[in-house]
């Protein structure tokens, strides 16, 4: 597996979220959306100037921002 942060992800790509870096409330809102460490993620699509991601995490749509989804590291799953 690749090791990289979500922000350097392409569209469709898929990986697993292994840490989630910041702290306090934005950190525990990402955990209540299901961002935990183990949890598959696939990137659905970019808006069109590539801020924000769209993402599917079990189950669900979520977007973040690029600069939130550089405190997520995750792998690459090939």
């Amino acid at each position: 597996m690749y090791t990289v942060t979500l922000n350097n992800l392409k569209e469709g790509d898929r990986a697993v979220i292994l840490n989630i870096g910041g702290q306090g409330e934005f950190r525990r809102r990402l955990l209540e959306m299901g961002f935990m460490p183990g949890s598959e993620i696939l990137v659905e699509r970019y808006a069109p100037l590539r801020d924000p991601i769209e993402l599917l995490v079990k189950g669900s749509h979520l977007s973040l921002r690029r600069e939130e989804a550089k405190l997520v590291t995750v792998d690459i799953i090939q």
